[in-house]
């Protein structure tokens, strides 16, 4: 049928293009720079096969950060898409600290944390923003442990900080 559109999940959209570069240039994403730390720490630590992401905000390429209380200023949806630039994010340091997304064999856990009003009770909803591109991106091998809490706060105001392990190809 012409015009009718067929919801499929995002491992199973991954797993048409090749590499986890085509995978972002279908979903018209080009990598920003890696953003720097905002205090005393580096962005990834690689320690054997393991590569340890410091938690990442929703930051903007020209630096902006997007702030406020989910559940009061911000809502789900809104918030959705935050957790989805931090995890284009994630993929910035990880590209940088790797030299090639291909190096990537799992995203093995990630912890979302939401910067919501004390009865906010939907943060996997919002984690799912970061969880969805991952997996859209790395197929398969972005399905991955998580945790999705509430903070009542986090730094500069951001609505969500998510960090990230992800095992690597020998």
């Amino acid at each position: 049928m012409t015009g009718v559109r067929v919801n499929t999940s995002p491992a199973k959209a991954a797993s048409a293009a090749q590499s986890p570069y085509e995978r972002l240039a279908q979903l018209g994403i080009q990598l920003p720079p890696s953003p720097p730390p905002i205090a005393n720490f580096v962005t990834h630590v690689q320690e054997g096969n393991l590569l340890y992401l410091s938690g990442q905000g929703p930051r903007e390429a020209n630096g902006h950060l997007y702030s406020g209380k989910v559940g009061a200023d911000v809502d789900v949806e809104l918030a959705y898409q935050h957790a989805r630039l931090v995890g284009i994010n994630l993929l910035a340091v990880m590209h940088e600290a790797l030299g090639d997304l291909s190096r990537v064999k799992r995203v093995v856990k990630l912890l979302g944390m939401v910067n919501a009003v004390p009865d906010f009770e939907d943060h996997p909803s919002v984690i799912n923003g970061c969880s969805d591109l991952l997996i859209t991106v790395f197929g398969e091998a972005g399905q991955h442990a998580r945790s999705a809490v509430g903070f009542g706060s986090l730094p500069n105001n951001i609505t969500v900080e998510i960090e990230a392990i992800v095992a690597l190809r020998d």
